[in-house]
Parts: C-alpha cells; structure tokens; sequence
C-alpha cells in the first residue's frame, strides 16, 4: 500500500508538471506571437511614414548587392532596397488580408446563420449550394474572379473575400444548430419570442466569437492568395512592391546563386502567418479550452 501511494502520488505530480509544461509552452507561444505581430505592425505603419518609397525608381548601380550594412536583406536586380520591399510589399498583403477576411466573414456569418436559423428545406438548399462552390479550388475561382478586372488592390480584395465565405458559413451554422438545441432558446421560444428575436438576441452573439476566430485565421490564408496571385501576374502590378510579385521576380536570381531577393519576402510571407496562428490558437483555447478541433480554412 505504501508503494500504491507513493505511485499515485508520482503519477498525480507528473501530471501536474506535464499540464504545468503545456502551458507555460502556450504562454510563450502566446508573447513570442504577439511581439513579432506588433513588430510587423509598427513596421508597416512607421516605415511608410519615415522612408517613402518611389515605386519606379531603378539603381542598376546598386544591382544584385548582398546584405550589409546599407541594405540589410541586400538589393534586387534593379537595386531596389529588399527589406523597404519587403515593408511595403506586407503592408499591401495585410490589408487585403484583413479586408478580404472581414469580407469572408460577414458574408459567411450571414448565410450560415440564415441556413442554421431556417432549418429545413432552406438549410438544405443553402448547404447544397455552399457544396457546389467548395467543389471549386479557391485559387482557381479566385483567378477567374480577379481575371475581370485591371491589376489592382480591390479586385484582389474582392477576389479572395468571394472564395473564402464557404468555411466559415459550415461553422456559423453548426454553432447555430448547437445553439438551438439549448434549453434557453426552447424557453424564449416558449415565452413568446419571435424568431428574429431569438436570432438577434441569443443566436447571434453565441457565433461572434467562432467567426471572430474564423476571421483572424483567414487573414494569413488571404494574405498567401494574394501573394499567389501576384506571382501569377494575376494580382498587384508588377511594378508596385507585393511580396509575391518579389518572388515572381527574383527567380532568375535564385538560379544566378543570388538567394536574397527570394529569401527574405518569404520570410515576410511565413512569420506574420505563424503569429497570427499562435495568437487565434490562444484566442481559440481561451474561449473554448475543451475543443481542440482546428478550424480547416
């Protein structure tokens, strides 16, 4: 018995120091995601202000130079300064990634909400034809979208927030359908309150934060699209800084053995969607600590 005890009283410990290690690893998932968002913040909002950047403007003196003291993350083929670039370039992606994603999300909170709410025949011919656009590959349509109109931020906007509503219309409605099923909404129902009502006054608020969390995590999805689009030709002119025209056009580089140009507007592509990840993963377990389930977008 004494062995029993002791054994339990290990294996309680463990645990403790197991769950202990989990979270202090969320905590600093949780800072490093937050300062590196704030670093990226305050750079695309001060460098703009501090360094303008011609968009035009070609130093073929200053062509293909490495990294130093001068240029950081070095220059392109046009002696283009990368990391001023690579600023401008993310400055662009950020705001057709949260604009796209407010897009998305307002139209997808919309129709799952209506699907969830109506029920029956309705839900059924709202999710057949939210079936027939997953069917589509979000770039494939989004090319056919932005296709139509001339190089530019908006149609780029328009493109990714058009393509990428189908996510979170599914999670608005099964909140909505779990949320119906509550024994609070049968006694509003019971006492009288008119359908609009219910959905305004309960159901609503019970899937904001749901598709808040949809929304943070499509903005680095949106960001990548417009970068893929870019890189296409598809997306900004080619001649404005856009991390995905940058990469379009240090291919050659790269084969040349000039890693630099490509390097580093990749980096710019993969950190801001690491940190927006770690802050919605927190955001996510914060506000439902028992569902782990990650949201496909």
């Amino acid at each position: 018995m004494p062995g029993g005890r002791s054994g339990e009283w290990r294996s309680r410990a463990g645990g403790r120091s197991g769950a202990g290690g989990r979270r202090s690893a969320r905590a600093l998932r949780l800072r490093v995601s937050a300062a590196l968002l704030a670093v990226i913040v305050l750079a695309v909002v001060l460098v703009p202000l501090l360094m303008p950047l011609d968009q035009q403007a070609v130093d073929l003196a200053s062509k293909l130079r490495a990294p130093s003291a001068a240029h950081p993350f070095g220059t392109d083929d046009n002696g283009r300064d990368v990391l001023l670039r690579c600023v401008y370039g993310l400055r662009v992606s950020l705001l057709v990634g949260v604009v796209a994603a407010l897009v998305a999300t307002v139209i997808g909170t919309a129709v799952g909400a209506a699907a969830g709410g109506l029920g029956g025949r309705a839900d059924r011919i709202v999710m057949r034809i939210v079936d027939v656009f997953s069917s589509v590959p979000h770039l494939l349509l989004g090319i056919f979208i932005v296709a139509m109109f001339r190089p530019g931020v908006w149609p780029v906007v328009i493109s990714v927030g058009l393509t990428h509503w189908l996510s979170t219309a599914r999670i608005v409605r099964a909140e909505v359908l779990s949320l119906r099923a509550r024994p609070y909404i049968d006694a509003a129902v019971s006492g009288g309150a008119s359908r609009w009502r219910v959905a305004v006054r309960h159901l609503v608020p019970g899937v904001l934060p749901q598709a808040g969390i949809a929304a943070v995590l499509m903005v680095p999805h949106a960001i990548w699209h417009e970068s893929a689009l870019s890189f296409l030709g598809l997306g900004l002119p080619t001649h404005q800084a856009s991390l995905g025209n940058m990469v379009q056009d240090a291919r050659s580089t790269l084969l040349a053995g000039d890693w630099w140009p490509t390097l580093f507007p990749g980096l710019f592509i993969i950190v801001p969607t690491l940190a927006v990840a770690g802050l919605a993963g927190a955001w996510r377990e914060r506000i439902n600590p028992r569902r782990r389930s990650e949201l496909m977008l």
